[in-house]
């Protein structure tokens, strides 16, 4: 019986998930044991299976998302660990995945430490998370440099809500969204809101709620 940790990887993409699955079998310490394309068919075969890690991407094209994925299998199997990769820096994430019981974040673009290290530390039972989000560059600025509320308003933005739209879902006026708006653009040095909104998606530094339920 082979006393290696066994892991499953979940990733929609193929490539980052053969990178995945490279990083496990060229590992003496892991054992891949599955490979999913999707987060409901992880959940679904980790019912029955005996499992140690699991590596998962957060957005996916179709079926229920990384962090849904990973509350269903907390609440089923706390003992496994979870360790969610996203190429977003969305602060938000981090709440959601600390509150369900998610050990660690890996992030594919701005990762210091390699995932096998990440796999390691996790196992040993560290947590490790991304907590410093802040010097991610947008335009002329970092995140950092945003206020709480010109966050909120640019996951309406990359969403291509109207000024009214915004103005609903935050609760607040038009004339408040297009203030926000406004002072972005000066800070960024963006020409026109269809510029922020592009540059802000390029960036990843936010993702609106509404993308982790699309199928």
């Amino acid at each position: 019986m082979s006393d290696k940790i066994r892991v499953v990887v979940v990733d929609d993409h193929m490539i980052t998930r053969s990178f995945f699955e490279t990083t496990v079998k060229t590992s003496d310490k892991y054992e891949l044991v599955k490979s999913f394309p999707s987060a409901e068919e992880a959940a679904e075969y980790l019912k029955a299976n005996p499992v140690d890690l699991v590596v998962m991407d957060i957005l996916m094209r179709k079926g229920i998302d990384g962090l849904t994925a990973a509350g269903i299998i907390k609440n089923r199997h706390p003992e496994i660990k979870i360790i969610l990769a996203t190429s977003t820096a969305e602060a938000k994430w981090l709440d959601m995945a600390r509150e369900i019981g998610v050990e660690s974040f890996w992030y594919k673009e701005y990762a210091e430490m390699s995932l096998v290290d990440v796999m390691d530390k996790t196992v040993a039972g560290e947590h490790i998370y991304l907590d410093d989000t802040t010097d991610i560059k947008l335009g002329n600025i970092t995140k950092g440099e945003l206020t709480d509320r010109e966050l909120e308003v640019l996951r309406e933005l990359v969403t291509c809500s109207t000024n009214e739209q915004i103005a609903e879902r935050l609760n607040i006026s038009v004339p408040t969204v297009k203030t926000h708006i406004r002072h972005m653009l000066e800070k960024t040095g963006f020409s026109d809101r269809l510029e922020l909104a592009i540059n802000t998606s390029k960036s990843n530094i936010v993702v609106n709620d509404r993308e982790l339920s699309k199928k």
